[in-house]
Formats: C-alpha cells, sequence, structure tokens
C-alpha cells in the first residue's frame, strides 16, 4: 500500500519547539522575549506579520481570545498540572487568587491582584499552545506600545470609539484599519481606553517558569479527573458507556430540550436586548423562512441570557432540570478544566428531545422510546480536551469502563477546501504527535449531517492532519498537507485514535506507521466543523467569530451523533 502523508517537518517549527521546551527545563523563569525571534523566524500561518513593524491585528486578537482580561495587568506566569503541584512550589495560597478564564481557549487560570497568572495545563498540547500565544502577544503589544507613544495624546481619551472624526484618527495612527480597531473595541468594551493606555504606558516583558513538566504529573492529574467521575457514578464500571467528546452545552441541550420550552422567555429576552441582528433571525424563524432554526436560535439565546445579569435563575432552572432527568456536571477545581458530564439513558424524556432527534428517516417509535427507560447504559459527554489531554483522558476512561460501547469526537477544525460553517466527515487521520496514519471506518455518514445542515456544506471520506499547534503551521507546511490531500487541520482526533488503538491491541500505539483501526469492537465517530478557513489570508479565528450562524454546523453535527447513539443503544437492548 502506498502511503503518502504529509511530511510537514519544517526546520523553524523544529527549531522554535526544541528552544521553547530547552528553555522551560529552566527552574527560574523564563523571559519570553527570548522565543520573540524564533517565533518570527517559523513564519507562522496565524502570525505572518510577526516580524513587520505595522500590528498584525488578527494575531494580537487572536491571542487576547486565548488569555485572560487581565493580561494588561500580568507580568509572571507559572504553569502547573495541578493545585498540589503550586503548594509544592510555593504557591499555596492559591485560594486567595482570582478565578479567570479566556473567552476562547478552556484553561483553568488565577490571577493574583498584582502581576501574576497561575495556569493549569492538561498535556504538553497546552505548551504547545500557551506559549507561542504569549509570544505573539508580547510581540503585538510592544508594536502598539511604540505606536501609541507616537500617537497625539489627544486622540486617547473617553469615548474615543464614538468620535467620527477621532477613531478613525486613532486607527491611522496605530497603522490599522477602522474594521481591526473595532474588533479591538469589541474585545475589550469598558476596558477598551483603559488598555490602550496601559499599552501606552509600558513595554511588555512577560516572564513564564514551568513548575512541573512530567508525564507523570499529567497522569495524576488525569486520575484526579477519573476519581471525580467515579465518585459522582459509583457503578460506572458495570455500565455500558458512550463517550463523547464535545461541549458542554450541546448534547444536555437537545436531550433536555429545555431551552425550546423557554421561548417565551427567551424571545422577550431578545426584544429587550434591543438586538436588530437576532430579532431579524426570530422573524425569518417566524415566517419558516428556508435555513432558518427554531431550535439553534433558542440555544444560543439560552446561553446569552444566562450571562447576562438577570440570567442567573434561568441558570438555576436548566439546573433544577437537568438534575431531575439525572445529568450530573462534574468539574474538579484543583487540577485542569475539562468538564464531564454522566447523562443516563434510561432518565431520558423523549417528549423532551429536540425534534430532530425523532424525524428524518427512519423516525423512532413510540415503542423503542419507550424501551430507552429500561437501559442501564450512559453517555460520558466530555468538554474537549486540547491535543495530547484527549489521549489522556480517553485512555483513562478505557482503564475505568467495562462496557465502552462507542466513541464519539466533535470538534472544531481548519478546512482548507471548504468554508466557515461546513462539515468535515474524515475517514483516514495524520497524526503529527506519532507520525501515525490512522484508517478507519466512522460511522457518522454526511447523510446522517446533511438534513440537519442548513447553511454549509458535508464534506465526508476527507483526510484529516492533527498538528501540534495552532501557530505551529505555516504556509509552506500547510501547502504540503493540501497537495497531499489532507484537507481538514485539527487538534485531537490523532491522539484519541492512538487512544482507540491501544483499547483492543495488545501494545501501546505505534510509531511512524500506517495503522488500520477496522474492525474496533465499538462505534466509533469522528466529525468536524470548520471553524477556520487559512489558506485565505486573515481568515483565521482571529479574524472573526461563528457566532450565533456556526451554531448550524455544531447543532448538526451533535443531532447526528445523539441520533446514532439512541439507535445503537436499541440495537444492544434488543439483543
Amino acid at each position: 500500500m502506498e502511503r503518502t502523508v504529509p511530511s510537514t517537518a519544517s526546520e523553524e517549527i523544529e527549531l522554535y519547539l526544541r528552544t521553547i521546551y530547552s528553555l522551560l527545563r529552566s527552574t527560574t523563569e523564563v523571559q519570553i522575549r527570548t522565543l520573540e525571534e524564533v517565533h518570527a523566524g517559523m513564519n507562522s500561518s496565524l502570525h505572518p506579520d510577526a516580524r513587520a513593524t505595522r500590528p498584525d491585528t488578527s494575531a494580537f486578537i487572536y491571542s487576547l481570545l486565548r488569555l485572560p482580561p487581565e493580561m494588561p495587568r500580568v507580568e509572571r506566569i507559572a504553569i502547573g498540572q495541578s493545585y498540589a503541584v503550586f503548594c509544592q512550589h510555593g504557591y499555596g495560597d492559591l485560594t486567595t487568587w482570582m478565578p479567570t478564564a479566556a473567552r476562547a481557549r478552556r484553561r483553568r487560570c488565577f490571577f493574583n491582584g498584582r502581576d501574576s497568572l497561575a495556569v493549569f495545563i492538561a498535556s504538553r498540547s497546552d505548551i504547545d499552545d500557551l506559549i507561542p500565544t504569549l509570544v505573539a502577544y508580547q510581540i503585538e503589544w510592544n508594536k502598539l506600545h511604540v505606536l501609541l507613544n507616537r500617537c497625539p495624546q489627544e486622540f486617547l481619551h473617553p469615548g474615543v470609539e464614538d468620535d467620527a472624526a477621532g477613531f478613525p484618527a486613532l486607527a491611522r495612527a496605530l497603522e490599522m484599519g477602522e474594521e481591526d480597531l473595532a474588533r479591538l473595541w469589541a474585545i475589550w468594551e469598558d476596558n477598551f481606553l483603559d488598555n490602550l493606555l496601559a499599552v501606552r504606558g509600558r513595554a511588555l516583558s512577560l516572564r513564564v517558569q514551568l513548575l512541573s513538566g512530567s508525564y507523570s504529573d499529567y497522569q495524576r492529574a488525569t486520575r484526579s479527573w477519573w476519581d471525580g467521575i467515579e465518585q459522582a457514578c459509583r457503578d460506572i464500571q458495570d455500565r455500558p458507556v458512550y463517550f463523547v467528546s464535545s461541549n458542554p452545552h450541546s448534547l444536555p441541550n437537545i436531550l433536555s430540550g429545555f431551552a425550546l420550552r423557554q421561548q417565551e422567555a427567551l424571545v422577550e429576552f431578545v426584544r429587550r436586548e434591543e438586538n436588530p441582528r437576532l430579532l431579524e433571525e426570530w422573524q425569518a424563524i417566524e415566517r419558516g423562512a428556508p435555513g432558518a432554526s427554531r431550535e439553534n436560535f433558542l440555544y444560543y439565546v439560552l446561553k446569552k441570557y444566562q450571562q447576562s445579569a438577570s440570567g442567573g435563575q434561568m441558570s438555576a432552572a436548566q439546573r433544577a432540570e437537568e438534575n431531575r432527568l439525572g445529568f450530573q456536571r462534574i468539574t474538579n477545581p484543583e487540577i485542569f478544566e475539562i468538564e464531564a458530564q454522566i447523562l443516563p439513558l434510561s432518565g431520558l424524556q423523549p417528549e423532551w428531545f429536540d425534534p430532530r432527534l425523532l424525524g428524518g428517516e427512519q423516525p423512532l417509535s413510540e415503542a423503542e422510546l419507550q424501551a430507552l427507560r429500561r437501559s442501564d447504559a450512559v453517555i460520558l459527554n466530555v468538554d474537549y480536551p486540547l491535543g495530547l489531554a484527549a489521549y489522556n483522558i480517553l485512555s483513562k476512561t478505557a482503564e475505568h469502563v467495562g462496557s465502552l460501547q462507542g466513541v464519539y469526537i466533535m470538534g472544531k477544525a481548519a478546512t482548507l477546501n471548504g468554508v466557515r460553517g461546513d462539515v468535515m466527515i474524515p475517514a483516514v487521520v495524520h497524526d503529527e504527535h506519532t507520525q501515525n496514519t490512522y484508517l478507519f471506518q466512522n460511522s457518522i455518514r454526511a447523510v446522517d449531517v446533511a438534513p440537519f445542515l442548513n447553511n454549509g456544506t458535508v464534506l465526508d471520506n476527507q483526510k484529516a492532519v492533527t498538528v501540534l499547534g495552532t501557530f505551529l503551521q505555516n504556509s509552506r507546511v500547510m501547502d504540503v498537507i493540501y497537495r497531499e490531500g489532507y484537507t481538514d487541520i485539527e487538534m485531537e482526533a490523532g491522539p484519541y485514535l492512538s487512544a482507540v488503538y491501544e483499547m483492543y491491541r495488545p501494545r501501546r500505539h505505534p510509531v511512524n506507521e500506517i495503522v488500520n483501526l477496522y474492525g474496533a469492537p465499538f462505534d466509533l465517530g469522528i466529525v468536524h466543523y470548520a471553524s477556520d478557513t487559512p489558506m485565505s489570508k486573515g481568515k483565521n479565528l482571529g479574524a472573526g467569530t461563528l457566532s450565533y450562524f456556526g451554531m448550524d454546523a455544531t447543532y448538526a453535527t451533535m443531532v447526528a451523533i445523539a441520533r446514532r447513539i439512541l439507535r445503537q443503544e436499541l440495537a444492544r437492548l434488543k439483543g
């Protein structure tokens, strides 16, 4: 069999990684500026203008969204796997620090209120993600620092974002477009002027220290994660389990139907907030416009409502209803932030389901729905881990679960042949971590997703590549990937498939081989939705957001996975 793999080796990227890990071996803090030259030298596709004197706004915004909002005050970053690791290195007062989080990266962080940030990590992939993000952030901050100090003081006044003449003048002074400056304002909001003044006030010189980077520490943290699951569901070792890697809201939403029963309150919230775009979408739904989804709209508005000042009661009501269904949400504040959910199938109320679970071809009969009440199976839904944490999580789950019925992975990906909002279903995954190429029978097909996707395209039989990190790619590497037929770029499938291999083979996963996973003794489904088009300049995740309309692909994918689980469980119950 001929093997064409994306030979993504890049001397610049390899040099960058070697430099990062050699520096982090130090027992003292490392200056981020030490990495600036080698970072710029790899010509990252996410940071193409690192060497330019003008700001690379997309790279800066990408970094801002993946770092906590307290970063303008931060000077020191400590990295560790668990509360115990921080205690061993003199950070025993973390309980007095303020919890904080980034908008676009679920990673547990604490801020001491002055100048220090503690960051919890789950695997080496967090380092591959966090360090380049910090370097890009510092490079772009210091570019803006120079420009802001050349900028006339009168440009920086309260309400500048509403100044019809002053805002464009400020954008020109910062050598960026008005649209880019408006994106910065949209992220910083009320802190826009304060943060600009903070950038003007000091050149950034971040220091970082990895407190512990041993494999054993990652394993101990993962074991602590699993202990929380066993405590919540003590008989999970004796129950059939469907493992799902997704997000913490999609699956509970479609199985509980809570948002759908709160339609009146949610629509009233939209009217009260006077959001023209959402009001237009609701009116289109009421008219029955093609491509409009009542369910997706209500799920989106529910999240917005719960994030508002008046949303606490709605959040409490949802938790109470999930408790009645037997749903459990499990987090451990002393380790990395990967929420797990246990969803017993016997507690589901089919009349509350998202209607898309029941319709379509081969709809479930009333007798089949009632049969679910005698199921002893549970769904273990995991908030998707980053990179190698996926291997640790699934491996630990496989060690302690007696009967794994299926593994289903829903994740974000960059697409080289589609547009944002498309869905990719791979049949081949090349893993940069192991250099293995995995072949497998994907149980999710295009026909399973397409009926529920209103605005995108489903691309099946795709070839995916699991990369080391988002910044750790450049145009030359991506050109090689594309020319060799790989169009789906993501970060979790390879580590998950390495764990799948070990779940039914008698040895550790191989390295640099073609690995045939056909014949796995459980269902296996992997689906990605496109959130990034890196071959289009500027169209990375810093250039925009999927927002409400990105939920189309997310929920189409999750509906397909949930329907597959329900049918697999009914087939199991029939014997």
